[in-house]
């Protein structure tokens, strides 16, 4: 089986491992236990991983909260944002921007929290799947207390004007939130710089494990203060309460390391790889759509879609190779992906779009056998098509 999901996740790297491994065994204290070494030990190993993540994104180590991945993340922000701002609102619906491409755990969120009260905004995307700063601008009004917007897109790639939206936010006195689960360690990432507010991380996208992540929240300029939803101890500020994964945050932070030391080289070796596979299928077929902005993009992120092609060919002519046609997450609904319907995919084109996601093991044999099998199944489809 050749590999190229690596946007839905990826395997932990081998040094990612190594880190973690002492935690979970020798090293296995509570890093809320400060009257014995082992408890001591853990405290430590979580204060460096805080200070990795901090760093990769230009954070301080206390604005750095734990959770269980992106997703809780999105979840602490959105709906911790909601909570907080009600009583500030005098009675006022908080009122909420995203966009209509965001991830399901963005989207999903923000529709509990309208059902709860919130007013929402939801903002079309361009023929590219970026958000228009001139639309943002537009939707802002006197409550809205938070645009939440993702850095990059999971589907098709494309990079979204995130440093405009934040100075937008920043000069109309509006929290910024994105979420950064498909950026993080792939692309430069500057909260100052960009004026982001909150940010989310996931560990299992990095080449970290699986069931853990972070939420960075701004402590100053503004102060952003969340109210918590989950109670019950005073781990990570109050906020996110229970017993620290300490092996799973060791993994995080060293894996957000790893990534940005390698994040130059593999973009190069990403971008190498897509250009020649595209321009090879477009050889055989040149009505080929690339989705997704052509270069304000994941290098690593590649979603095809192949006019004319029968759907059903792709379980057939693919077999060995595990790619994707839509998010992990909504890979099992028979519905068209909302995010290729949002950049104007009909049902059936966005029914024969393929999601190669390349990552740190692929290597140029790899891509070879993907791209000679994708080549077949065009040919296959032209001999369907011609009888």
């Amino acid at each position: 089986m050749i590999y190229l999901d690596y946007n839905a996740t990826t395997p932990i790297d081998p040094l990612v491992l190594e880190a973690m491994e002492p935690y979970l065994k020798e090293a296995f204290g509570n890093a809320s236990s400060r009257s014995h070494s082992l408890g001591w030990r853990a405290q430590m190993a979580v204060d460096r991983s805080r200070r990795q993540v901090a760093q990769s994104i230009g954070a301080k180590p206390s604005e750095i909260i734990f959770t269980s991945g992106a997703t809780e993340s999105n979840n602490m922000a959105i709906l911790g944002a909601f909570w907080a701002q009600q009583e500030r609102l005098s009675g006022q619906r908080p009122h909420i921007i995203t966009a209509s491409a965001e991830h399901k755990a963005v989207l999903e969120v923000c529709l509990q929290a309208q059902k709860w009260g919130a007013e929402l905004s939801l903002l079309p995307v361009n023929r590219f799947g970026q958000v228009e700063v001139d639309e943002v601008a537009r939707h802002i009004q006197p409550q809205t207390i938070l645009i939440s917007i993702m850095a990059a897109n999971n589907e098709i790639g494309s990079l979204n004007p995130i440093a405009e939206i934040g100075q937008l936010a920043k000069d109309r006195g509006v929290w910024f939130h994105t979420d950064a689960a498909q950026a993080a360690g792939k692309i430069p990432l500057d909260v100052q710089g960009m004026n982001i507010d909150l940010l989310s991380i996931s560990g299992h996208k990095i080449y970290g494990p699986k069931g853990v992540g972070a939420l960075y929240m701004r402590s100053e300029a503004p102060r952003v203060e969340l109210q918590p939803l989950f109670f019950g101890g005073s781990q990570e500020r109050g906020l996110r309460p229970g017993t620290l994964n300490v092996s799973g945050i060791v993994g995080l932070g060293r894996a957000l390391e790893l990534a940005e030391e390698l994040r130059e080289a593999e973009e190069l070796r990403f971008r190498d790889y897509a250009q020649e596979l595209i321009e090879n299928l477009r050889h055989e077929s040149k009505e080929i759509v690339l989705n997704g902005h052509p270069e304000q993009r994941l290098a690593g992120n590649i979603s095809l879609s192949f006019p004319g092609l029968n759907s059903e060919l792709f379980a057939l002519g693919l077999s060995g190779l595990a790619l994707s046609s839509s998010s992990a997450c909504t890979s099992e609904s028979a519905s068209p992906s909302h995010v290729l319907k949002a950049i104007g995919l009909s049902d059936e084109l966005a029914r024969a779009t393929l999601r190669i996601g390349l990552g740190r093991p692929t290597s140029r044999q790899d891509m070879a056998v993907a791209t000679q099998k994708l080549l077949d199944l065009i040919r296959k489809n032209k001999e369907i098509s011609a009888h």
